[in-house]
């Protein structure tokens, strides 16, 4: 039963997530802290963290962390396949489609749509990430990371996996 729930909680963002990582994120979360409970939002902004410190796409490497601790090797191909198998399919049997109306009116305004529906379920979750470190790393410290990831990534330019990393060695020796 345990594949078959990992298999669905990765397939259903895979097919709904138009945008690639950005857009599953919000939707995984959704699956696998609500709907299946295997995780609060505390650890899904933990794992999301690490997961944006490693090299690759962000759902892989979600669906293949999650499935594993979940249903071991067996559950992470489950979740790995899940994730891969909505867009493997969607390139064989559209690719001649789209390349035929990508640059129609009506293509164009569709994605139009979508953007915005995107940029607010990355909201909804920063704004659930936000609230939970303010309420368990306390108002000092999350804005000391809020403001010098800011700096770090907008003025001085630092690459984001040195500003994950650099949080991490933060609240590994400051936050208790």
């Amino acid at each position: 039963m345990i594949y078959w729930q990992l298999f669905l909680a990765f397939f259903v963002p895979s097919i709904v997530g138009y945008g690639g990582g950005p857009a599953f994120i919000p939707l995984i979360q959704n699956e696998v802290t609500n709907r299946y409970g295997w995780y609060t939002v505390d650890r899904f902004g933990e794992l999301l963290a690490i997961a944006n410190a490693l090299p690759g796409p962000i759902a892989t490497k979600m669906a293949g962390y999650i499935g594993y601790e979940q249903g071991g090797y067996i559950g992470s191909a489950a979740a790995l396949f899940a994730t891969i198998a909505p867009s493997l399919l969607a390139m064989i049997l559209l690719l001649g489609l789209l390349l035929r109306f990508k640059d129609s009116p009506k293509v164009q305004r569709m994605t139009g749509l979508v953007k915005p529906t995107i940029a607010v379920l990355m909201g909804v979750l920063s704004y659930q990430l936000l609230f939970t470190a303010w309420h368990k790393a306390g108002t000092i410290h999350t804005a000391v990371l809020l403001v010098v990831g800011f700096l770090l990534l907008e003025k001085f330019k630092v690459q984001p996996v040195y500003v994950i990393l650099g949080a991490l060695v933060y609240g590994g020796l400051l936050i208790r």
